[in-house]
């Protein structure tokens, strides 16, 4: 080998090596005879509501632990913060759990999530799932470098459709997951591609200036909120904004913004349109009206994956690698 060459070769294996160390870790995909538990880590919920969740389950080839979290009662929340951190913790080290499901959303997960060791997660990561306020734990997660799950929990499976149950699945087991949505007229066109990130506009505000941040460089960042006044949705997307999170960002994806709030003297935009105004000096990709998010049609989105995005003047594409 002469010298150009093998300068050449560390070159690459430099890249190589940063691009490893860089890529978020993905847990391992289910199979049949696995076993996935369902935790509370913010609202209470009973367990007489979860026979939905349970069947699917079973029909899928798994098995379902129920955490000590579920049934528990402290005004809204399931249980206390120790509660709460104590049956995630034992998810987290039981490896013979693979999975954990966050039973439903509310307050609170950003509670427990400074109790939370994840040193036995590093070595041995495992699916969590969940949307809404589960968002705390995607961006700590995505922070941490390992990918995570977006999608319906098991309070929402009893009104869930089989399309949006199917995607979970094939989330969870590695099949091939990819959504073609119609065109809309306010998307800005182009192509990305990264690692997908984000969840609950709300959550993601809440968490800036935390260890729990997200760090946009690169990535593709999706959004959705429910019930915010519009003025709010403004003030929050100024904020990511201002802490330099568009400044390199590859793509945008925005879910359901339903159930806006406007005041006495309206704000003047819709939710989309104040989007559209704070990133309009970049130039990277936006679509709207992506199929996840608090709505029925909650489509499941594989956080930390390599993903591309397509926007064109017919459809939109979104792919994982």
């Amino acid at each position: 080998m002469n010298l150009r060459n093998y300068f050449l070769f560390l070159l690459c294996f430099n890249y190589f090596i940063n691009y490893a160390q860089n890529a978020m870790k993905t847990p391992e995909f289910l199979k049949k005879g696995d076993t996935i538990a369902i935790v509370a880590t913010a609202r209470k919920n009973i367990d007489d509501n979860l026979k939905p969740a349970i069947a699917l389950m079973k029909s899928w080839g798994l098995e379902v632990v129920i955490g000590k979290s579920i049934g528990l009662d402290n005004h809204q929340l399931a249980g206390t913060d120790v509660d709460r951190a104590a049956d995630f913790q034992t998810q987290l080290e039981n490896p013979n759990i693979k999975a954990i499901w966050c039973v439903r959303g509310g307050y609170g997960t950003v509670r427990m999530i400074d109790l939370i060791d994840f040193s036995t997660f590093k070595t041995n990561p495992k699916w969590i799932i969940g949307f809404s306020d589960v968002t705390v734990l995607h961006s700590h997660l995505n922070k941490l470098g390992f990918a995570s799950i977006h999608g319906i929990m098991p309070v929402n499976i009893e009104k869930a459709s089989a399309a949006v149950e199917e995607t979970l699945r094939k989330a969870l087991f590695g099949e091939k997951l990819d959504y073609t949505v119609p065109c809309e007229n306010e998307n800005r066109l182009g192509v990305a591609e990264g690692e997908l990130i984000g969840g609950n506009l709300s959550i993601l505000y809440s968490l800036m200036g935390s260890a729990s941040q997200l760090d946009c460089k690169g990535k593709i960042l999706f959004l959705e909120d429910l019930d915010e006044y519009l003025y709010h949705v403004d003030r929050m997307m100024m904020s990511l904004k201002r802490c330099g999170c568009f400044d390199n960002l590859q793509g945008l994806v925005v879910g359901s913004f339903t159930k806006m709030h406007d005041n006495e003297i309206p704000w003047g935009k819709t939710a989309h349109q104040i989007i559209l105004d704070v990133t309009k000096q970049y130039s990277f990709p936006v679509v709207f009206n992506f199929p996840a998010g608090h709505i029925h049609n909650n489509n499941t989105l594989i956080f930390g994956t390599k993903t591309k995005l397509e926007v064109n003047d017919k459809e939109t594409t979104l792919k994982f690698h």
